[in-house]
Order: C-alpha cells, then sequence, then structure tokens
C-alpha cells in the first residue's frame, strides 16, 4: 500500500515542503530503506522508529518498504523527519485507521526510542510555508507548537508522544487541543519590558549623546576608552533606545532565530530588537554563517538588533575582514557545491576597544606604560576599509567619583527612545521612494549629494576642521549623514554648522597623530 504524509525542510530561513512517499511491497527483501538524498540523521530514523514502535506495540513491517523523500534532489538533513516517516509507514502497512487523512497536515518531530517527540529547528517558516500551499494544519512537538501558533489561518497541534498523533488520525482528527497565539497581543506587550535602562549609568552624558545619534541614524559606533570607563555598559543598552521592532521585522528576526534553534522553549515572537555579543575567539564562519548544511553566524542572529564587538582589535583579522561585505550590503550569501542560502543581516555594529595594550592611552589621571609605537601598532589591528564603516568614534573617559556618588536623576531609555522614534520617523518620509533605504546610515553617495546640502559657512567650517585636525577623505561623507541624523533629532530641514560642529568631533581616529 502506497501512503503520502508531508514534512518539511529548511534552506537559510525559508521552507520547502517535502512528500514522504511510504511503500509496502510486500516482497522480500531488505526490511526498510530510505531514497531522495537523506543525509546520516535521516537514515538512522529508521532504528529510532523501529525502537518506537516495538516499545508501544506496532509491528515492525519485516517486508521490504520504500520511503521516497521528494524533490528527490534536495539533500534532506536532520532528524526532524523522523515522526512523519513513521505515519508513513504505519499508513502503509495498514496499522493506522484513517490513513488518508494524512495528506491534509504538514507533521514534524524527532522521535525518541520511546515515542517521545523532541523540538525541531524552523517550525516558524515550515508553518509559513504549510499555510502558504493550503494544508489544514500542522502537528509539532509540544515545546515549538507556540512559535508555530503565531501563523494565522492553519490549525496547530502540538505533541509529546507518538501515540496521541495516532490516536488523533484513528479518532477522526480529534483529540489533540489546538495551539492559538494572540500574537499581536503577547507582541506589544513585551516591547517595553527591559530589565536595564539608561537610567542605571551616571555621568558619561556625552558618550549617551552619541549613542543616541547612533540609534536615531542606525550608524555604526566604536567606544574608545581604558578598562572600566562604561564602554560595555552603555553599549547593552543601546537596545532600550532604539524604535521597537514592527512586526515584519519581529518575524524576519524570529525566523532566523528558529532556524538557528536559538528561541527558548514555548517562545512567539521575538519581541526586542536582538543584541549579540560574540566573544572574540569566534571563527569566521561562526560569525558569517556556514557550515555543511549553512546555519546562520552572528551577523544574521544579530539582524534588526545590534551586534556588540567587544575588545575589537583582539578580534582575529580575517574575521573582521568577512563582514566588509554583509555591512554594505546588509546580507550574506553562503554558497555550497549544490546550494547557496541567503541570510539577511541588516545589523548596528557597535565596537569597543582600549586604546593600547595597557588600555591608558589618553587617560587624565594614569599614565600608558606602552612602548614607542605601540599604540599605532595596536591601532592597525583594524583595517581601513572596516574603520570607514564606522560612523562614530566616541572617546569614552572614566565617569569621576563626584557623577558616581551623586543622587541626581539620570534621563531614561523611553525619553531617549522617544527622541530617537522622532527621528526615525522623519527619516522613514524621506526616503519612502528609496527602495532598501531606512535611516541615514544607509544613503548613497549620490543620495548625500542631494539630502545633506550645507550653507556656505557650514562649508567652511568643515573645510577648516578637515585642514586642522588633518582628517582624511573617508571622514567627510561619515560627518555629513551624522550631521544629517543630529539636524534630525532637532527636528531641524537644514544641516546648521552646530550640527556638523557636533559631527566633526565624532571622527577621533581619523585625526591625524591621535595615536602618537
Amino acid at each position: 500500500m502506497l501512503v503520502k504524509t508531508f514534512g518539511s525542510a529548511v534552506y537559510g530561513v525559508e521552507a520547502i515542503t517535502i512528500t514522504i512517499e511510504v511503500n509496502w511491497l510486500n516482497q522480500s527483501g531488505k526490511d526498510m530503506m530510505i531514497v531522495g538524498l537523506p543525509d546520516n540523521a535521516v537514515k538512522e530514523s529508521l532504528q529510532r522508529i523501529e525502537s518506537t514502535f516495538k516499545t508501544n506495540g506496532y509491528n515492525v513491517p519485516r517486508t521490504k518498504v520504500v520511503v521516497n523523500l521528494a524533490p528527490a534532489d534536495i539533500k534532506k538533513s536532520g532528524t526532524a523527519f523522523d515522526l512523519p516517516i513513521a505515519m508513513g509507514i504505519l499508513g502503509a502497512s495498514e496499522q493506522l485507521e484513517n490513513a488518508e487523512a494524512l495528506v491534509n497536515y504538514v507533521i514534524m518531530g524527532e522521535l525518541s526510542l520511546d515515542g517521545e517527540i523532541r523540538p525541531i529547528k524552523g517550525s516558524l517558516p515550515i508553518a509559513i510555508q504549510a499555510r502558504k500551499e493550503g494544508f489544514k494544519g500542522l502537528i509539532v512537538p509540544k515545546a515549538n507548537a507556540r512559535e508555530a501558533g503565531m501563523v494565522n489561518h492553519l490549525q496547530v497541534f502540538g505533541v509529546s508522544h507518538i501515540k496521541e498523533v495516532i490516536d488523533f488520525f484513528v479518532n477522526g482528527e480529534k483529540g489533540l487541543e489546538q495551539t492559538s497565539v494572540n500574537t499581536r497581543e503577547e507582541f506589544f506587550n513585551a516591547q517595553y519590558d527591559f530589565e536595564i535602562d539608561f537610567a542605571d549609568v551616571k555621568g558619561q552624558e556625552n558618550i549617551k549623546r552619541a549613542l543616541e545619534i547612533a540609534a536615531a541614524g542606525g550608524h555604526n559606533a566604536i567606544l574608545i576608552g581604558p578598562p572600566g570607563a562604561g564602554k560595555t555598559m552603555l553599549a547593552k543598552r543601546l537596545p532600550t533606545i532604539l524604535p521597537p521592532l514592527s512586526l515584519q521585522e519581529a518575524l524576519e528576526t524570529t525566523k532566523i532565530h528558529s532556524v538557528a534553534g536559538k528561541l527558548p522553549e514555548n517562545a512567539t515572537l521575538v519581541s526586542k530588537r536582538p543584541f549579540r555579543s560574540p566573544h572574540h575567539t569566534i571563527s569566521d564562519v561562526a560569525l558569517v554563517g556556514g557550515g555543511g548544511v549553512p546555519q546562520p553566524g552572528e551577523i544574521s542572529l544579530a539582524h534588526n538588533g545590534v551586534l556588540f564587538l567587544d575588545e575589537l582589535p583582539e578580534f582575529k583579522r580575517t574575521v573582521l575582514e568577512v563582514m566588509r561585505q554583509p555591512m554594505e550590503e546588509r546580507r550574506v550569501t553562503i554558497s555550497r557545491a549544490k546550494v547557496a542560502v541567503d541570510f539577511p543581516a541588516s545589523f548596528m555594529l557597535i565596537a569597543s576597544m582600549n586604546p593600547c595594550p595597557c588600555g591608558f592611552y589618553n587617560h587624565p589621571e594614569r599614565e600608558c606604560t606602552c612602548p614607542p609605537g605601540t599604540v599605532q601598532k595596536y591601532l592597525n589591528k583594524i583595517s581601513g576599509p572596516l574603520l570607514d564603516r564606522i560612523d562614530l568614534h566616541v572617546e569614552v573617559t572614566p565617569v569621576p567619583f563626584s557623577e558616581l556618588s551623586a543622587l541626581k536623576p539620570q534621563q531614561s531609555s523611553i525619553n531617549i527612545r522617544e527622541k530617537v522614534m522622532k527621528a526615525r520617523a522623519i527619516q522613514e518620509k524621506r526616503y519612502e521612494e528609496h527602495l532598501g533605504v531606512y535611516c541615514n546610515a544607509q544613503m548613497s553617495s549620490k543620495m548625500l549629494k542631494e539630502i545633506c546640502i550645507i550653507s556656505n559657512v557650514g562649508a567652511n567650517l568643515l573645510k577648516a576642521a578637515m585642514e586642522k585636525l588633518n582628517l582624511s577623505a573617508r571622514a567627510y561623507d561619515r560627518i555629513l549623514k551624522v550631521s544629517r541624523t543630529i539636524a534630525d533629532l532637532d527636528g531641524s530641514d537644514d544641516i546648521k554648522p552646530e550640527h556638523l560642529a557636533e559631527a566633526i568631533q565624532y571622527r577621533s581616529l581619523d585625526r591625524e597623530g591621535w595615536a602618537g
């Protein structure tokens, strides 16, 4: 008897429906075989299925059974095909009543040896594809049910044991409770629930201002200062002042985390902008993504959020260089011999570093102990092309005791976020006709000439600054972009000289002789 069930394979952040054809040939030969480019994990499912059947009182077919995973030219990987293959074998061997109903559902799950069903990766894209192709419902492990349940107009059932699935079909598609999630309510309720706040940070008003500008324009920033000055503390609070995720952005972000298996159990939409902080020993594949079965890397997990690289010069140069193209294109393509997978990677880069190996170059109180030339050598670990993609260079100085002990209330993240959102609203209107451009940091050189027009006074100020401070040519465009964002924060249509003056001070590393 030939029976068809349906599963799903995830490639990148999209799912492809897989037809699982099971045919009981009732002839002598090898007991069971799987064809259709299965990897070892899929092939091993037969042992798990056999143990499950014996443990739960079902017969293991002793005549030839062929399982075909179609389309047969796409490689199938992972353990999530255990459950649909098992249900197909039960149907083909006539041990499952109402087997014809299997075609109405996409079924996914990993089996343990006693029939318990373990969680899988990529439930959200699988559910989206199932709805798109008109399936009646989706059966997934209970731990993934809320994640898949975010997709409306699709019946989602969470199961914890294979007996629940068998009973569901035997009883005429009854007996399982449908999982439904009020996505919008849960999403909007969690958007402002932060455990950290800019109000926790004493002093550092100039750094807070710089991060406010970075958030308002989507600019990349680097914080340079001695140990203990508060660089990491400030960077971790950046997501609290970024505009809330839209539902579309949240869906994109959740799909990536779902595919990577980074969503917690019983999770729904990712409601806050991601903050990823990889260790400096990370490999280039772990950062940009890859592997035999391409998986998203840290830059994709930071999509629509913040990628924080602490101690930037300590990262391997090859790791930093592979970020250059994704930072420009806001996506990364992982190519393999038989498949090329795209992962989105639109993130804000926030980096931090000590000014020198000892950490105290330019410190107001402590003396740098590094030999001559060491500071420049340390800074040279960061390539010019990467530094060129960082708009704001912010020098962080230690907070004096008088400010640490003061009881003066600090500006909260909510107040800063309101100003950031007003500036982003201005930019959204400005770029509504420019596809793929949402903030000032994404302006092209052509758009820069049209949008960042400065007066003669401003032009003279910028010229004098570049000559006096020996700023490099790369600083020119960055200063104009940042000054446009400062003007937006002020609600000004024009870039004024004071906006340019503030933007100029954020190009520390471009100054000739900064490192001695």
